[in-house]
């Protein structure tokens, strides 16, 4: 079993935006000339930290130019990382973090060597153990729409100490269900962005992003 990953720096800056708001606001598109604009947009309204993920053309290259003078106390990570490869690349745009779909523990690895947080896709509860026990710094509960809170809830009943991030279908009526089924944070792509990183308004995603977090409390 490998150690985990304690939250110092640059673990610190991540869990800092997760304390403070615990979401994760997902950008996929099919290109990334917006990305820039929603984070900001997304940053104003209160969420902290963004996952660019590789699937979007041209993501690696907004990732390098957003990082390059990004604002403090954002988080700012790559997603949909499956090779190691792909994880260097994204750690050499910027990336303070690294999100995978499934239980890569070859990327897990790649991650700690790097010395990045890293959340790893995982379903079933052998899944989420294999991530743990393989370093991650947490686990993305990834689709979470099938099972919904409780389906988090009665993993959680085992798995007690492994912090879980739903992501996949959650929608501003589902968020307080999760956090109260014991999320340690929310991946929230399409119900929160819509079509903003296609070129729709800005002003409906800060509203949508205010009525999300005045939602959960924050």
């Amino acid at each position: 079993m490998r150690k985990h990953p304690t939250m110092t720096t640059p673990h610190a800056g991540l869990r800092a935006a997760l304390d403070a708001v615990p979401v994760i606001a997902i950008l996929r598109s099919h290109s990334a000339e917006r990305f820039a604009e929603v984070t900001d947009t997304l940053r104003t309204a209160g969420i902290r930290a963004a996952e660019f993920t590789l699937t979007t053309p041209g993501a690696l290259d907004a990732l390098r130019e957003y990082a390059a003078d990004a604002p403090p106390g954002l988080a700012l990570g790559a997603g949909t990382v499956i090779t190691p490869a792909d994880a260097q690349r994204a750690v050499e745009a910027g990336a303070t973090y690294l999100i995978t779909p499934t239980t890569c523990t070859d990327v897990i690895a790649e991650a700690i060597r790097l010395e990045v947080p890293v959340l790893a896709g995982a379903y079933s509860p052998t899944e989420i153990l294999t991530a743990w026990r393989a370093g991650a710094t947490m686990v993305k509960l990834f689709p979470a729409a099938t099972g919904g809170p409780e389906y988090l809830r009665a993993v959680r009943a085992p798995l007690p100490d492994i912090p879980l991030v739903p992501t996949g279908g959650i929608g501003l009526a589902d968020a307080p269900g999760y956090l109260a089924a014991g999320a340690a944070a929310l991946g929230v792509g399409g119900p929160l962005v819509g079509d903003a990183c296609e070129g729709g308004d800005l002003a409906a995603l800060s509203e949508r992003a205010s009525a999300f977090l005045h939602g959960i409390g924050r």
